[in-house]
């Protein structure tokens, strides 16, 4: 069991340095004055924004935070159980 546990430790802080990577790569969601004037032109403009970076960043992020969560339990079960 105590490898298990060595093995799942290394995964679980290699996916919590991708998900810091992950979550800096996203851009800003507050873009000031310029954003506020700009926003509409973008969302008429972004007819393919379930394809872009930001979207597929936003995805990822969203599985890794799912894995991260489940690591997390897992890993406070086999602590306390063994």
């Amino acid at each position: 069991m105590n490898a298990l546990k060595i093995i799942l430790s290394i995964i679980y802080v290699i996916l919590c340095v991708i998900l810091v990577v992950v979550v800096l790569f996203q851009n800003s969601k507050q873009q000031g004055l310029s954003g506020a004037i700009a926003g509409t032109a973008e969302t008429f403009f972004g007819k393919n924004k379930g394809r872009t970076i930001d979207a597929k960043l936003k995805k990822w992020t969203a599985i890794g935070a799912g894995v991260f969560l489940f690591l997390s339990i897992l890993l406070a079960w086999l602590v306390v159980k063994f």
